[in-house]
């Protein structure tokens, strides 16, 4: 097995650990956030209902530019922006078996600033 292929195992397998304790509710829905080499994405989803309440995504935005980390920002704010408007105000988050560091952390603080509680 190869590098690569040992971090994306290890990383599904992380993936898998943290999906069986968290899962959002109807009262306090799932944050789920997805980072790729080129565009992060966050969605809020009701698992009982097994429906996506709201999305975010950088994929086809032309308007964000900036590092990565400075588009996670931007993603956090506007899924904040959407979760009210949905009037939601707690979440589960769940960090699709990345570490809390970086991207993922610059996403988590941008929406708790903008009015989401986890």
């Amino acid at each position: 097995m190869n590098r690569i292929t040992h971090k994306l195992r290890t990383m599904t397998r992380r993936k898998y650990r943290i999906r069986a304790v968290v899962s959002g509710t109807t009262e306090r829905p799932r944050l789920s956030v997805h980072v790729s080499n080129k565009h992060i994405s966050a969605q809020i989803i009701d698992d009982t209902k097994h429906s996506t309440l709201a999305q975010v995504s950088t994929v086809g935005k032309k308007t964000v530019t900036g590092t990565m980390t400075e588009r996670a920002e931007w993603v956090g704010t506007e899924i904040a922006k959407k979760a009210k408007a949905g009037k939601i105000t707690k979440v589960v988050f769940d960090r699709g078996g990345r570490a809390y560091h970086g991207r993922v952390k610059a996403l988590a603080d941008a929406a708790r600033a903008g009015g989401l509680e986890f």
